[in-house]
């Protein structure tokens, strides 16, 4: 018990490497650095939210409870097997088998109710009214994005006072990330650094919303990129984009594009990242980068691109298999 306590005061997350890619750099024509987010303890970034949300709020509680299509469960499963809680994680049917077996190898109950991540989370919000469980949201809640802001404060001290990041590469799925990388610009006083937001096809609710001028609910959600799965964005990131004080620049490649960037990430860099990390990755490889360039919304001459990996656990090579076989039929 006294080595739980202890552990409550320190970080769950780690400080990830920040690598320069020579490889990533040449696709570009501008120096590329990698965020290894790939490398927390629970395998993506959503570590850094979720550890600090439940220091906050659940030293005290009975369990959590988190709805999620892979990601946030790990990362709550985790925080809470550290901190000696019981989590429940409910997932939709459409979260890959191995998912859940990594779960239960964290100690946690699993719970499969739905098909979209909207639909455990209903499930999610029930168990916390009727069991008492406190209750970790995968991405709408300000204790996340401060924990997230964290990735950019490595950044900055790791490229120390002098080097300043010519854009922020991100992939969006409901809008957690985006919201930490926003708050964390703010943070370290690089609000004048533009973000590019990448979504899948058919998981583009940042994007429809950006479109529409106002939050939509997408009927659903058809990319095979489930960890961006969520059909509404958050509120707080669809305001950022209309704000004058960043500039977000919303854009969209496909399952097929994302899926050949994790191929090519593997190859050049030996990482394998699930389908959702490679949406941002894609940016590079698809040459989106140099048409936003031609387009005069990004400048010609670009200061280091920062590529937040944001990582992920639904992904292996049976997975990638699987995926490949989807996409090309």
């Amino acid at each position: 018990y006294s080595s739980i306590v202890t552990e409550r005061k320190y970080h769950f997350h780690v400080n990830t490497p920040l690598l320069e890619s020579i490889s990533m750099s040449k696709h570009v024509g501008t120096t590329v650095f990698l965020k290894m987010e790939n490398s927390q303890p629970s395998g993506s970034f959503k570590i850094r939210g979720i550890g600090h949300l439940c220091q906050q709020r659940a030293t005290q509680s009975k369990g959590v409870v988190c709805s999620s299509g892979g990601n946030a469960g790990m990362a709550a499963a985790y925080v809470a097997r550290k901190m000696g809680l019981p989590a429940t994680i409910v997932v939709p049917s459409s979260t890959p088998q191995l998912v859940v077996q990594r779960l239960k190898d964290q100690g946690a109950t699993v719970k499969i109710v739905g098909k979209v991540w909207d639909d455990a989370n209903g499930e999610a919000l029930r168990l916390t009214e009727t069991e008492g469980l406190t209750y970790v949201p995968p991405f709408d809640d300000p204790l996340l994005w401060q924990g997230h802001a964290s990735i950019i404060t490595e950044v900055a001290a790791s490229l120390g006072p002098v080097v300043k990041p010519g854009a922020v590469l991100v992939s969006v799925g409901g809008g957690g990330l985006l919201c930490g990388v926003i708050q964390g610009l703010k943070d370290v006083g690089w609000t004048d650094v533009p973000i590019i937001a990448m979504e899948t096809v058919g998981a583009d609710c940042l994007n429809a919303a950006v479109k529409a001028g106002r939050v939509v609910t997408l009927d659903d959600i058809t990319s095979e990129a489930k960890c961006l799965g969520a059909k509404t964005v958050c509120k707080k990131a669809f305001e950022c984009t209309q704000s004058s004080e960043l500039t977000i620049i919303s854009e969209l490649v496909t399952d097929q594009q994302a899926l050949h960037a994790v191929e090519t990430f593997l190859d050049e860099e030996r990482v394998l990242v699930e389908l959702a990390c490679g949406a941002s990755l894609a940016a590079v490889y698809s040459g989106l980068i140099r048409r936003l360039q031609d387009e005069g919304r990004l400048p010609t001459v670009l200061g280091p691109l920062l590529v937040i990996v944001c990582g992920g656990s639904s992904i292996d090579m049976k997975q990638l298999a699987n995926l490949k076989h989807k996409l090309q039929t």
